[in-house]
C-alpha cells in the first residue's frame, strides 16, 4: 500500500501539529482512545487518514488501528503511523506512553501543504483540536507554519536541547497560529489577562486550559497583518516584551519567506534545485538567492590539445583498463543510493555530484582515505564519462593527475578534476562533475 510520504513530495511548506495530552492508563485502548478517534472521524474531513501502520500498512478502520496498537506496543509505549494514499499528504504519529514513566497521549501532525488550510478548514481543525485538548488535559499544543517552527527554532527557542527537555514549556517562549495554553500556562500569566488576549478565538476549556487563535487561517500567517495580531497576542501574554521588537522580528522571517525566482546557471541548474529542495523550507528562499548571485569558477582542468603531455606508460591498454576499474570503484560505492551510477551519463554526474554534496561526503570522512580511494574513483568516472559521451580518448600517465581525455581541441584532467572536487563540501558545487563535462560538450567540435 502506497502511501503520500512528506520526504518524497516537491518540498514546500506545510501545517505541523504538536499535542502532548494526558490519558488514563488504566482503561482500556478502546474506551480511552473513543473520543481521539470520534472526534478525528468528525472532523478530519478530507484529510482524514485512510491508512494505518503498525508493523505493516493497513487500510484505516477501527479494528486495523487496534491491530496496530497490540503489534507496536511495549511495556514503556505504543507508537502508530497515520497517513494517506492521495493528496494531501499527511504524516501522522500517535504515542501512548505507560507507568512507571508519566502516562501521556502525544500526537504530531505534518500536512503538506500549508495552503490546503483555508478559512473553512481551519475552523474545523480548530474545532478538533479543541475538542481533544478537553477531553486529554495539555500542558501546551500548538500548530504552526514548519517554516514559521524553524525560523522560531521550536522546540527549543535558543534553548540548549538539555535545557528545553528539562524544563519544556514553563513559560510562553512564542504564540502560534494556534495555541492550546494548559492550567500551569494559564496560571502562570494569570487567567483573565490571558482570556483578554486580543486574538481571532480565545476559548476557555472546561480542563481549564485556554485556546488562542491569532489569525482566522493559517497558511496566511506571513501576512503582515497576521503578523501584527501575532506581535499583539504575544506581547499581551509576555508584558516584558516590547511590541515593535517582536514584530520586527516576525516581519524579518515573513521576509526570508518571499518566493525567489531561481536564476541558476544553466549547466548545473537541475543540481542547484536538488540542493535548494534539500535545506530547510524556511532557508530555501535566502539559498536560491544565494545561487542566483553565485557563478561557479569555469573549470580550467584542460590544455589545448596541441599541448597534451605524450604517453609515457609500457603498457597504455593495461592503464586504460586501470582508469576504468578506478570508475568501477565509484559504481561500488555509490550503487546502492545512486543506481544511475551504472549508466555512466552527463545525469548520472549530476547525480552523483547532489549524493556527495548531501552527504557531506568531503567533510565526513577521513581525509586519508578520501584521497587514496574517492579521488581516484571519481577521477576515473569522470574519464570514462568523457570518453563514453564524448568520443573522447584516453591519454595515459604513470602519474594520475597527469592522466588526460582528449576531446576535440582540448585534452581535460579529471583526477586533477577530482582533487578539488573533494576539498570540501562547498567545492562539490564549486568544481561539480556536470559542469566540467557540459564545458567538455561544448567545445567537442
Amino acid at each position: 500500500m502506497k502511501v503520500l510520504s512528506l520526504h518524497d513530495l516537491k518540498r514546500e511548506d506545510r501545517l505541523e501539529f504538536y499535542f502532548d495530552g494526558t490519558f488514563n492508563p488504566k482503561a482500556s485502548f478502546e474506551r480511552e482512545l473513543e473520543p481521539f478517534l470520534h472526534v478525528l472521524e468528525a472532523c478530519a474531513g478530507d484529510w482524514m487518514p485512510d491508512v494505518v501502520k503498525g508493523k505493516r500498512h493497513r487500510k484505516y478502520s477501527r479494528a486495523a488501528l487496534w491491530k496496530a496498537l497490540e503489534e507496536k506496543r511495549d511495556e514503556n509505549s505504543a507508537t502508530i503511523g497515520l497517513y494517506r494514499t492521495q493528496w494531501p499528504a499527511l504524516d501522522m504519529t500517535l504515542w501512548l506512553r505507560f507507568p512507571p514513566d508519566e502516562p501521556g497521549l502525544s500526537i504530531t501532525l505534518g500536512l503538506q501543504p500549508l495552503s490546503f488550510f483555508t478559512e473553512e478548514r481551519c475552523r474545523n481543525f480548530v474545532d478538533l483540536v479543541r475538542a481533544w485538548a478537553a477531553h486529554y488535559p495539555v500542558t501546551y499544543a500548538s500548530a504552526s507554519s514548519l517554516a514559521e517552527d524553524q525560523l522560531a527554532d521550536s522546540p527549543n527557542y535558543g534553548r540548549d536541547m538539555q535545557t528545553s527537555i528539562r524544563d519544556g514549556f514553563d513559560r510562553i517562549y512564542e504564540v502560534c497560529w494556534l495555541n492550546i495554553f494548559g492550567p500551569k500556562l494559564v496560571e502562570l500569566v494569570g487567567r483573565e489577562r490571558m482570556l483578554s488576549t486580543p486574538a481571532h478565538r480565545v476559548e476557555e476549556l472546561p480542563n481549564g486550559s485556554i485556546l488562542v487563535e491569532t489569525w482566522p487561517t493559517a497558511a496566511h500567517f506571513a501576512r503582515d497583518e497576521a503578523r501584527q495580531a501575532q506581535a499583539r497576542a504575544f506581547v499581551h501574554l509576555r508584558p516584558d516584551l516590547d511590541f515593535e521588537t517582536v514584530l520586527r522580528t516576525l516581519r524579518e522571517r515573513s521576509a526570508t519567506l518571499v518566493p525567489v525566482e531561481p536564476r541558476f546557471p544553466p549547466d548545473i541548474a537541475l543540481l542547484l534545485t536538488r540542493v535548494v529542495d534539500c535545506v530547510a523550507i524556511s532557508q530555501r528562499e535566502q539559498k536560491i538567492a544565494e545561487f542566483n548571485a553565485w557563478k561557479p569558477p569555469e573549470p580550467e582542468e584542460w590544455l589545448p590539445a596541441d599541448a597534451a603531455l605524450p604517453s609515457d606508460v609500457a603498457d597504455p591498454k593495461a592503464a586504460r583498463e586501470q582508469y576504468s576499474l578506478l570508475a568501477e570503484y565509484l559504481v561500488a560505492l555509490l550503487h546502492s543510493n545512486v543506481p544511475s551510477v551504472f549508466e555512466q551519463t552527463p545525469e548520472s554526474l549530476t547525480d552523483v555530484d547532489y549524493r556527495f554534496w548531501y552527504d557531506n561526503f568531503p567533510e565526513t570522512f577521513e581525509r586519508h582515505n578520501i584521497d587514496a580511494r574517492a579521488v581516484p574513483a571519481v577521477g576515473g568516472y569522470l574519464g570514462e564519462v568523457l570518453v563514453r559521451r564524448l568520443g573522447g580518448q584516453w591519454i595515459p600517465r604513470q602519474k594520475l593527475e597527469e592522466a588526460q581525455v582528449r576531446v576535440g581541441k582540448r585534452v581535460w584532467l579529471p583526477f586533477v578534476r577530482a582533487q578539488r572536487y573533494m576539498r570540501s563540501r562547498q567545492s562539490l558545487l564549486d568544481y561539480s562533475l556536470t559542469h566540467l563535462f557540459r564545458v567538455a560538450e561544448r567545445h567537442r567540435s
